[in-house]
This record gives structure tokens, C-alpha cells and sequence, in this order.
């Protein structure tokens, strides 16, 4: 690895040590069918957003509200201290395709049709209230200088 790609890659570790979130990987669900639970709980505050998941009817749901319970643990962990209510929120939130599973099933006059058993990739970015005003803040500052 060169000098260049060892230095940015340690700028981005440093960056995501001040960030608490957490992967859920290879979840055995297509990615489109997971971005209809995930995107009920972006942006909104972790007590309300635990609580739309575990009323929710889909089946992604309960993988979702596991992954949301283990970014709110690494938020406390990180900040030695228990998160009170209405302090934190779900900043972003991503899915991404896993691997998929390509199998045949029998068809008629001997063909085979493709069956494509997909999976996905989960990320959680969890913060305090402080956090969303700063990053929006910064954003404009950003945008007002170009």
C-alpha cells in the first residue's frame, strides 16, 4: 500500500471514531424489500424509531430494531454514559446488495429458470441532537463558500 492510500485511509478511520454506528451484514433478504423498513426510521428519534419497528408488519423489521438497539450500545459504550430520551436520532442509514445466491429451478422442456436468492448490507449512524445541528451547520458553510 502507498504513503497516499495508508494516510487516507487512516483520515477516514479517525473520522468514524467519533461516530457511532453499527453493520448488519449478509442479511438473507433482497435489498429493495429492506429499504422499505429502513427508510420508515431515517431521521427519526431512536425511542419513536424502536417502537415504529417493532409495530411494523414487515419481516426486516426485527433485524433493523436489533441493529438500532446495538448503535444505540456503541453510542453509550463510546460515551461512557446512558442516552436519555430524545437525545439521540438516526443520522443516516444505508442498504447495500450482499451476495447473491444464483439457483436453478426445473422448467419445462428441459430448461432451467434462474433463481436469485439475495442479501444485504445494513449501516446505522446514530447521534445526539448536538451532532445533526453541527453537521447541517457545516454543510451550509461548505455550500456558501463555493
Amino acid at each position: 500500500m502507498g504513503a497516499r492510500k495508508r494516510n487516507s485511509a487512516k483520515a477516514r478511520k479517525e473520522a468514524l471514531k467519533g461516530e457511532s454506528f453499527a453493520i448488519l451484514r449478509n442479511i438473507p433478504s433482497s435489498p429493495r424489500k429492506m429499504r422499505y423498513v429502513v427508510d420508515l426510521v431515517r431521521g427519526m428519534e431512536v425511542g419513536r424509531a424502536l417502537s415504529v419497528l417493532k409495530f411494523s408488519k414487515k419481516a426486516a423489521s426485527a433485524d433493523v430494531e436489533k441493529l438500532l438497539r446495538s448503535a444505540i450500545s456503541n453510542w453509550e459504550q463510546k460515551n461512557d454514559r446512558k442516552a436519555e430520551d430524545g437525545e439521540l436520532f438516526v443520522q443516516r442509514v444505508y442498504v447495500d446488495c450482499g451476495s447473491t445466491l444464483n439457483r436453478m429451478r426445473p422448467a419445462p422442456q428441459g430448461r432451467g429458470y434462474r433463481i436469485r436468492k439475495r442479501s444485504n448490507h445494513v449501516t446505522l449512524y446514530v447521534g445526539s441532537n448536538k451532532d445533526n445541528v453541527s453537521d447541517a451547520a457545516s454543510e451550509t458553510e461548505q455550500s456558501e463558500t463555493k
